[in-house]
């Protein structure tokens, strides 16, 4: 089985949020499978360096405004297709965007041009090489089937994942000229969507199978509470949605081997955790006392309940919590962190930005983490934490509500809580939660129980790679 994969990101090549750690690990663990993955992803500076064994595998006369050519070898593991576009995307700043955080004008151009070189190789591009599946991730890839369904090529089947619907890639009718599609593809069976473009609707539209990153978010997705204007299409398709949980790449993330961390452990050796914690409680200016330390590994945003954390913080500490937050994002939720961390010298840390050594670290060190978000398609931080023997405290949304099971009286009685669910996502569900948690802290043996049970919770790829598998092959014609 050979898949071609497409996606804007891929772990540890360029990596911006949970797509990349996705797009990175489901890959290898494919592979055991039996399915064969080449990940096509953008040309962003330094990637071409990167590739081990390179070589251009493909040109084009012109993609969208310039030269271009497919440039192939592995890094990490990975088979990689590289778009090499340097009118593209070889610029200074983030994959979306410039150095101030604003987004490139012509998105929409750059990753148009990425749905097109799917297609072309899905066609043939490459000598010797065809793909048996087109895998598209996300809005930056969506264009794939559409150039598929009507570039006049030979059809291959499609899988359009949507790791999170609220990034739909929706842009002004004025580019369809531009696409190099004809007439018929803007339509509402195509890529338009109300008077505009829409890469996502698109692909949702055209793709044979939809998956979303878990089951609930996938039930979520149907209502028009979580699905962002979407909701109609994918009800209409819902006999092709599938709601596959992430898992995650469990050498990177193995706290017995973890290099980022102060002191390794296991689930036998717990104890050395406190190491970790010492080591957090100095980073981030935490006094040393008994009190459990609560971390929050976040992009600072409304979607993630940051405003909620920053409005209930004076009564978390009030209540005996140490809080440690590390991320970045909206520039008002920084600076009400930054602000609760001077009104709470020693009782709250916060760290603006993103370090991955150090949030390998807090998960090693913390108590708990919090997850307050108000929509969660799968969610990661919550898989490391329960790997990392950190109990997760979250709300009872999408992935989040997939993975960690509440310590309530039956959970706790028969051992196997592994976290605490709380909702609705409000400030007062917030507060209970982690007077809940604790509670349940002061009780050594409970908490001990839970931390176990959540360490030895299978969140590899294992059995997500499987279901890929069997929807890939129910996808392929037989013979």
């Amino acid at each position: 089985m050979r898949v071609l994969a497409i996606a804007s990101e891929v772990f540890p090549l360029v990596k911006t949020g949970g797509l990349a750690d996705v797009t990175g690990a489901l890959p290898l663990a494919l592979r055991d499978l039996g399915v064969a993955v080449r990940t096509l992803i953008p040309g962003y500076p330094g990637i071409v360096a990167q590739l081990k064994k390179r070589k251009v595998l493909a040109g084009f006369d012109l993609l969208f405004g310039g030269k271009a050519s497919i440039v192939g070898g592995q890094a990490a593991g990975l088979d990689l297709l590289v778009l090499d576009a340097p009118h593209l995307f070889d610029r200074k700043g983030g994959p979306y965007g410039d150095a101030t955080g604003n987004d490139w004008d012509d998105n929409w151009r750059r990753y148009a041009a990425l749905g097109k070189a799917g297609a072309e190789i899905a066609g043939g591009l490459i000598p010797g090489y065809t793909p048996d599946i087109v895998h598209a991730h996300d809005w930056q890839a969506a264009m794939a089937p559409a150039y598929i369904r009507f570039g006049g090529h030979r059809p291959k089947p499609t899988v359009m994942t949507v790791h999170n619907l609220a990034f739909q890639g929706q842009f002004p009718m004025s580019i369809f000229p531009e696409l190099g599609l004809p007439a018929a593809a803007l339509s509402l069976d195509g890529i338009e969507y109300y008077g505009g473009v829409g890469f996502l609707k698109g692909g949702l539209q055209l793709a044979d199978a939809i998956t979303t990153v878990s089951p609930t978010y996938a039930s979520e997705i149907r209502a028009p509470e979580f699905g962002m204007g979407l909701d109609g299409l994918i009800r209409v398709r819902d006999n092709v949605l599938h709601g596959i949980v992430n898992g995650i790449d469990v050498d990177v993330w193995n706290p017995e081997t973890d290099g980022h961390l102060a002191a390794n452990f296991s689930a036998r050796t717990i104890g050395a955790r406190a190491r970790n914690r010492a080591a957090m409680e100095e980073r981030f200016g935490l006094d040393r006392d008994a009190a459990p330390v609560f971390c929050i590994i976040s992009r600072l945003t409304w979607q993630k309940g940051m405003d909620i954390l920053a409005g209930t913080i004076d009564d978390l500490v009030a209540m005996g919590a140490r809080i440690a937050v590390l991320g970045s994002g909206d520039q008002s939720l920084e600076g009400a962190l930054l602000a609760a961390a001077s009104r709470h010298r020693g009782r709250v840390g916060v760290v603006i930005g993103y370090n991955e050594a150090l949030s390998h670290l807090m998960q090693g060190g913390a108590d708990a983490i919090l997850i307050p978000s108000r929509f969660e398609p799968c969610g990661l931080t919550q898989l490391y934490a329960l790997r990392y023997g950190c109990v997760p405290v979250v709300a009872r949304t999408g992935g989040l509500a997939d993975t960690v099971i509440d310590a309530n009286e039956a959970a706790v009685s028969a051992r196997v809580a592994t976290g605490v669910q709380f909702s609705p996502v409000d400030a007062d569900a917030l507060i209970r939660a982690v007077r809940r948690a604790i509670a349940l802290y002061a009780d050594r043996r409970i908490w001990a129980s839970m931390q176990k049970q959540g360490m030895k919770a299978d969140v590899s790829w294992q059995k997500s790679a499987q279901r890929y598998t069997e929807l890939y092959n129910s996808l392929v014609p037989a013979g």
